[in-house]
């Protein structure tokens, strides 16, 4: 196991910015995710860290070793594709030794340790089989049992399980993650998907246009966001935002005005007269039967729609100009269009400034 270290790291491909003089410290043993939309550069920072991009900027290592013009068969990783990218006419014994046998190792030394891996994923009874054979989720086993049986220093994945359906999803996220705990490698995962960084991750670095915004746990980067894109990115349904006047102890959003705690007040003592965006997540905003917290504030509004979750229902409330969306426990009907009351937690405000900071 290692500690990896990005020191500015940039990518530039012609006048695109891949990835942005990242610094970045991932720690030995550690499960870190790279999160963020399409095109935000998590993919490249892997592949620099692989080897499999050079940077035009910056420097990579691996403990102290400076790896970053080292080809990749000399940085002692492995790599899981979203394509998985096993071979169609080995069989699941023969992918599972393939980089052994390319480091020449002794054949009891292979049998043993492609066993070990197959033991591991719980695929050791398809060692016979040949990937045509296998089901989508048995294919990323095997990919994952390719990538350990190595033991390598550190564990690259490439958003691995975006191609199983929702289910397995659920199920190989478990499995990864007690996986990795098990053999304790240091593990580099991409994904764009919240619900598997949340839920997988030990820190989450969170990306957007080549830059890391934030890096923290999921309960630091959900609770604590230090800027408007990763208030916005994490969570589902979004945080809802809305601009908002600092005002004599209140925040003046013209259809509506929330009373500011004390504690708050204080904090936005030197942006009077300022405007700034106000966001609250959706699991803030209750109906009267549901309500709970010491910080509510009444509004009036009219229900726009609502969705049906099974175990939560999801309301589209219009306050004036302003549409809010609420989570509330359970299920919760009404006519479209009628007036509804819902009542807003203050003291799970966030509130950002102009530049998109996060000031509360």
């Amino acid at each position: 196991m290692v500690e990896v270290k990005l020191e500015n790291l940039t990518k530039v491909f012609g006048k695109v910015v891949a990835v942005d003089h990242i610094n970045l410290t991932v720690r030995d043993g550690e499960f870190l995710v790279l999160l963020g939309p399409s095109g935000c550069g998590k993919t490249t920072t892997l592949r620099c860290i692989a080897g499999l991009e050079a940077p035009d900027e910056g420097r990579v290592y691996f403990d102290e070793e400076d790896v970053t013009y080292l080809p990749p068969r000399d940085r002692d990783i492995s790599m899981v594709f979203q394509s998985y990218a096993i071979w169609p006419h080995m069989s699941v014994y023969e992918n599972i030794a393939f980089p052994l046998k390319m480091r020449k190792a002794p054949a009891s030394e292979i049998d043993e340790k492609v066993k070990w891996a197959a033991e591991l994923l719980r695929i050791g009874e398809l060692l016979d089989r040949y990937p045509h054979q296998l089901s989508g989720g048995q294919r990323q086993r095997v990919a994952v049992a390719r990538a350990i049986v190595v033991e390598p220093k550190v564990l690259l994945m490439d958003e691995p399980l975006s191609n199983l359906d929702a289910l397995l999803r659920v199920l190989m996220r478990s499995e990864l993650k007690k996986l990795q705990r098990r053999i304790k490698v240091t593990t580099i995962y991409v994904t764009h998907d919240q619900v598997e960084a949340m839920t997988m991750a030990d820190r989450i670095a969170v990306m957007n246009e080549g830059r890391i915004m934030q890096v923290g746990s999921s309960t630091e980067v959900y609770d604590r966001p230090e800027n408007l894109f990763v208030a916005g990115f994490i969570g589902s349904p979004r945080m809802n935002f809305f601009d908002a006047t600092v005002r004599d102890g209140e925040l003046d959003a013209e259809d509506f005005k929330l009373k500011l705690t004390p504690e708050q007040a204080r904090a936005l003592s030197g942006m009077e007269g300022k405007t700034v965006t106000v966001g609250i997540r959706p699991e803030h905003i209750y109906t009267p039967d549901s309500a709970k917290g010491e910080s509510l504030q009444e509004l009036d509004g009219t229900l726009d729609f609502f969705e049906q979750l099974g175990s939560d229902t999801v309301l589209h409330v219009r306050v004036g100009g302003k549409l809010l969306l609420a989570k509330i426990s359970g299920r919760y009907t009404a006519d479209l269009g009628s007036r509804i009351k819902v009542l807003l937690d203050l003291s799970k405000l966030h509130i950002f400034d102009k530049a998109g900071r996060s000031v509360l």
